[in-house]
């Protein structure tokens, strides 16, 4: 049975997609704000603590915490705009197309990794 190759999804496909990029993207904004509010508490920590040994390790961890946790925040704001861009890909009719190969990218690694622009051909290296 020959079948001709998609070019493009169908708009109900699309709508799916919008739908859990959406999601996602809820998501993803709320457990920014909540890795924004930990690092201002951090910041806000006061000097509680007077011995100087321990206040030293304190202060360790604390930087090695908050630089964690602003690697953190940074990949999630990354993330977001990943999800934002691919919103933008289905409103101007690009949204899953692989950008290397012009072919229709898988639908399960779309659902897996929705803004994703990538084939999973290309991504190994299969053009």
């Amino acid at each position: 049975m020959s079948q001709v190759e998609k070019t493009s999804y169908s708009r109900e496909e699309l709508q799916e997609f919008e739908s859990l990029i959406n999601e996602k993207l809820s998501i993803a904004k709320e457990e920014l704000n909540q890795l924004k509010r930990s690092l201002s508490k951090q910041n806000d920590s006061g000097t509680e603590n007077t011995a100087s040994t321990s206040k030293l390790l304190e202060d360790g961890a604390d930087t090695l915490e908050r630089e964690s946790l602003s690697q953190l925040a940074a990949r999630q704001q990354k993330f977001i705009i990943n999800l934002e861009n691919a919103l933008r890909r289905i409103k101007n009719g690009t949204y899953g197309v692989c950008v290397d190969t012009g072919k229709l990218i898988n639908k399960e690694r779309l659902k897996a990794v929705p803004h994703t622009m990538h084939s999973i051909e290309a991504k190994l290296g299969k053009k």
